[in-house]
């Protein structure tokens, strides 16, 4: 094994034995006595649920990711790689057509072996802890849908990229960040109107209390908005949630059915707050901001590494392709993606906190949101001692206790101490 197979290595494993290091303290953080924040909403049982909830589903990660390793390294290691490569070459089909088969048959190989996870957590472990809502015909349907939405539009993504790296010389990075570039602000405007209601049904929010009552919030927050929608997420769990998506009038808000059954007309509109707060603070668009510039940075590494003869040779390649050097490249680039991962959940906890004080500071009701949070967390069993380094490394949103205190500390700021805040950050 060479230099690029033993880093290889060594980040799979590291990466992987870092992630249980978190898990099982996780496991070990969790407190037998309820938070006094919690009292009056769990029963002693139902505490206890999640935090069997906590256990079972952790263990169930854990070995997920660990027969995952496992299947990559048995598939590297007994020359699968080459096997493969030797496999579509024989096909004729040329360089492009070529690296599409080869890499559409990995992901199938990986998508094979992901499914009965994705069978056992549907149908035995969400539906245990009284989660599951999701039929077999839907899950079927589901994953083909799936399926064909990533075909049509990943499909010409990679071509267009192989075909950049295969004949465009040394400029070919720029193009396929341009590409990529294009696809995410295209995906992002379809995505609300086209895509999203291939798998769910988007209802306009009825007249009424709340309607007027969130018409009334974005006004005095000056965001145009034209309709809420309710999304049927009881069809497939009885979790619930809300999102804000897109932008211009392609934008849309929708509250999951399931939340609206659980939560009261003010624990909603906080709820709201909140999603409006992501887009005043202009937090999608600096993800994409930093999604694009990711991008580049990869291509361009990408750029310097697709031709060096040592890549192939640690995955006992026969010959160095385009399409291939992709597939290791990603491999190659798993230590610098950990770090670049811890950033960017660090940033979506900072945004969630961001949105959390837009809702406290512009909804007379910051309570509110606290009662909406503990609910959330109730209902979904949420683990509320979260281990410091699980938080760290995995978590996009912050711990919900740690939210809920920060929530009332802005809401019992003063405007000037509120400013000053603002002028020293």
């Amino acid at each position: 094994m060479n230099l690029y197979g033993i880093i290889i290595l060594a980040a799979l494993i590291l990466d992987d034995s870092l992630n249980l290091v978190a898990d099982l303290l996780n496991l070990k953080a969790m407190q037998r006595e309820l938070p006094e924040e919690f009292q009056g909403l769990y029963d002693p049982e139902a505490y206890r649920k999640s935090q069997e909830y906590t256990r079972v589903r952790t263990r169930f990660e854990i070995i997920t990711s660990t027969v995952s390793l496992v299947a990559i390294l048995a598939f590297w290691f007994g020359g699968g790689f080459n096997l493969l490569d030797v496999w579509v070459r024989s096909g004729g089909f040329g360089p492009i057509l070529t690296g599409l088969a080869y890499i559409g048959l990995l992901v199938l190989l990986r998508g094979l072996l992901s499914l009965p996870f994705r069978i056992y957590s549907t149908f035995v472990i969400e539906e245990r802890f009284g989660f599951n809502k999701t039929t077999p015909a839907l899950f079927v349907k589901d994953l083909v849908k799936g399926t064909a939405v990533g075909l049509l539009l990943g499909g010409p993504l990679l071509a267009g990229i192989l075909f950049f790296f295969q004949f465009a010389g040394d400029f070919a990075w720029l193009y396929a960040w341009i590409a990529f570039t294009l696809f995410i602000l295209f995906v992002q405007f379809i995505a609300p109107t086209w895509i999203m209601p291939l798998f769910n049904k988007f209802t306009p929010l009825g007249e009424g209390e709340l309607k007027e009552r969130i018409l009334s919030y974005a006004r005095s927050v000056d965001f145009p908005v034209e309709q809420i929608y309710v999304i049927d997420g009881s069809r497939r769990s009885t979790k619930a949630n809300a999102f804000f998506s897109g932008f211009g009038r392609h934008k849309r808000i929708a509250l999951f059915d399931t939340l609206m059954a659980k939560q009261t007309v003010p624990e909603l509109v906080a709820i709201l707050a909140h999603e409006i707060g992501h887009y005043k603070k202009k937090h999608i668009l600096l993800g994409m901001i930093l999604s694009i510039a990711h991008a580049g940075g990869t291509f361009f590494l990408l750029s310097l590494f697709l031709h060096q003869p040592g890549l192939y040779e640690a995955f006992y390649m026969e010959q160095p392709s385009i399409y291939a050097g992709l597939v290791f490249f990603g491999l190659l680039f798993t230590p610098v993606e950990s770090i670049l991962s811890i950033f960017f959940q660090a940033f979506s906890r900072r945004n969630e906190y961001e949105a959390d004080r837009f809702a406290a500071e512009t909804f007379a009701q910051p309570e509110a949101m606290v009662s909406a949070l503990k609910k959330l967390a109730v209902d979904h069993l949420s683990n509320l001692t979260p281990h410091p380094l699980h938080v760290f490394l995995n978590d996009s949103h912050p711990p919900t206790l740690q939210r809920i205190r920060a929530i009332r500390r802005a809401s019992q700021e003063g405007p000037s101490e509120r400013s000053s805040a603002e002028s020293v950050s």
